[in-house]
């Protein structure tokens, strides 16, 4: 079989894996558990880079595809799959469905930004990339089920509120700002914040 398929990606495709169960499911309305796939798919892409860092026998070969299936799955998870579970929860409007477009594209934008820019730094440096240019678009699994996590506090005002959030993601994504990488403790720091959205979805909305 062509690819790779060593200990150092068996994240990165479960991530995947996630993402695809999480469109399927926003398609068939299962908005709450698309989320749930989301935040999963968010907590594979935090940890895929430190698990394949742990190989330090890895070909160029094996890095550049590393690189590159990392980028697509995080188009399909934190691309597309966020558009689509505003789409199942009802935001559909011309204005909604062209606002989804924009953060679309500006995941693939910024996700192809970074490969080049990537693959330049590490021509001159094997130190460890410091600080991001532009939003991550991981930040989408904590961003996205805070704003449902609540939707049913907002009333009315859910649909305005979530369609200015998707328009101010998008467009941090590729707006030219630095931000720090995380660290381990800010990595946990975002574990717990996952886990409380995932149980007020739980205990709130679930099942839907």
């Amino acid at each position: 079989m062509i690819g790779y398929y060593n200990y150092t990606v068996i994240l990165t495709y479960v991530g995947f894996l996630c993402g695809s169960v999480g469109l399927y499911s926003a398609a068939n309305g299962r908005t709450n558990l698309a989320i749930i796939m989301l935040m999963l798919a968010g907590f594979c892409d935090m940890f895929d880079g430190k698990v394949a860092k742990t190989k330090k026998d890895r070909t160029p070969q094996e890095c550049r595809f590393g690189i590159q299936i990392d980028s697509l799955s995080d188009m399909v998870c934190f691309g597309l799959l966020p558009p689509m579970i505003g789409y199942s929860a009802g935001l559909n409007s011309p204005i909604q469905i062209a606002v989804f477009c924009l953060f679309s594209l500006g995941a693939l934008i910024r996700l192809a930004y970074f490969n080049v820019s990537e693959e330049d730094r590490q021509q001159v440096t094997t130190e460890r990339r410091k600080t991001y240019e532009g939003l991550p678009v991981t930040s989408a699994a904590l961003l996205i089920p805070l704003l449902f996590a609540f939707r049913g506090d907002l009333a009315g005002y859910f649909e305005v509120a979530a369609t200015i959030v998707y328009a101010v993601i998008a467009t941090l994504f590729i707006s030219p700002f630095h931000i720090k990488k995380p660290g381990m403790r800010v990595m946990l720091w975002f574990i717990v914040v996952g886990v409380v959205e995932l149980l007020i979805l739980i205990f709130k909305y679930f099942p839907q």
